[in-house]
């Protein structure tokens, strides 16, 4: 939605005034997939689909907000009683909650939003709606927080409001995206490095199942406490070892006997997911993509036989881009439904697609959602 486009609908819903426009993006994440919790390093980029919100200041102590894509209307105090009970409202009533809970002096505020951010898709339109209101009133209301401590309050609001025990990536890489560029972060350092990405001659696709197995939540908490089980292994012959991010193979062939072969397998995949990111960022930095490409393939494989979090929709997607001759592609998220990412040719794309479409469509009876997607800016002011 453009500016222009959003400024009207404000009108119409709250008066003559001109809000401000701020926007921020929703993220893919090219490799580094189940590290975070490990202490590794993950490797998104902020895409060109986000939230887009008009705001103005009204001069009380409420806010009055209006969600154009659900035509939904919710109004609410600052105070901590005062959670409305819209979900999408809660996203914001966090952000100005935790920008309070920090000092941070927060007024009543109009505002309209709207996305292009598939919902479902594992691109993150949350992070994206907490970003563009912690970004907009921390720069209207001349707060001064840096955009780390704005990553943490939007992180901190699924935590406190939304009920959902996220790490910090997709509220990072929604403010700090930068366009042609993906960015490396270490998730026990949170140091980051920017690389280049602008993969002349191929195209970024996300191909969406539309499919959430069940299985996802507590299979997720399972995944981590096996991971923690086997760094906790390690550690006792080598105490320097915080996270499986700071093991290697050896290390965990010393404890092969003593943990469960599926602990086993799922430290497996860490660690050599962590050499996996760390060898697509010396690729970038050559601009080989072919290279990026096989280690997405090698990701899908571990994540589908020794993480286990594929599904046979994603490995079906997966298999059909390999015969098309796709350079790169694998499941991308926490698994278990959602999309896979593709790293595909120009010449390639039209007709993979096609093939995915119908071939798909054969085996499941409908076809998967398909969405190009361009590396673009973190949250900013329009």
């Amino acid at each position: 939605m453009t500016k222009e486009e959003i400024i009207i609908l404000y009108q119409e819903k709250f008066g003559k005034e001109t809000p401000e426009v701020y926007t921020a993006p929703g993220r893919i994440n090219l490799i580094g997939e189940h590290t975070d919790y490990n202490g590794s390093f993950v490797f998104p980029g902020a895409v060109d689909k986000g939230i887009t919100a008009a705001i103005h200041l009204n001069g009380t102590d409420k806010v009055r907000a209006y969600a154009l894509d659900l035509s939904e209307y919710s109004e609410f105090g600052l105070n901590e009683e005062d959670i409305p009970n819209e979900g999408w409202a809660k996203y914001i009533f966090g952000v100005c909650r935790e920008i309070i809970k920090r000092g941070g002096k927060v007024e009543g505020f109009d505002t309209v939003f709207s996305g292009n951010v598939p919902l479902g898709a594992g691109m993150s339109s949350s992070a994206a709606l907490e970003s563009t209101y912690a970004y907009a009133l921390n720069d209207m209301l001349n707060l001064g927080i840096d955009k780390f401590e704005l990553a943490k309050i939007g992180q901190a609001t699924e935590h406190h409001y939304v009920g959902v025990k996220c790490g910090i990536m997709d509220q990072f890489i929604s403010l700090f995206g930068k366009k042609g560029h993906l960015v490396r972060l270490d998730c026990k350092t949170m140091e980051y490095e920017y690389f280049p990405f602008d993969p002349q001659g191929y195209k970024l696709v996300l191909l969406d199942t539309q499919v959430k197995h069940e299985l996802a939540s507590s299979a997720y908490n399972k995944r981590r406490e096996s991971c923690e089980r086997a760094a906790a292994a390690i550690r006792k012959n080598h105490p320097e070892v915080q996270f499986l991010r700071d093991a290697d193979m050896n290390m965990l062939d010393e404890v092969k006997n003593v943990i469960t072969e599926e602990d086993y397998m799922r430290a497996k995949y860490v660690i050599e997911e962590t050499q996996r990111v760390l060898d697509v960022s010396d690729a970038l930095k050559k601009g080989d993509y072919e290279t990026v490409g096989k280690k997405m393939y090698e990701t899908h494989e571990g994540m589908s036989k020794l993480y286990e979090v594929s599904c046979e929709e994603l490995d079906f997607l997966n298999d059909i881009a390999k015969k098309s001759g796709v350079t790169g592609s694998r499941v991308m998220g926490g698994g278990f439904g959602g999309c896979t990412i593709n790293l595909v040719k120009d010449e390639l794309h039209d007709k993979f697609i096609e093939e995915a479409n119908t071939q798909f469509k054969n085996k499941f009876g409908y076809e998967p959602k398909v969405y190009d997607v361009v590396i673009s800016d973190g949250a900013r002011k329009l």
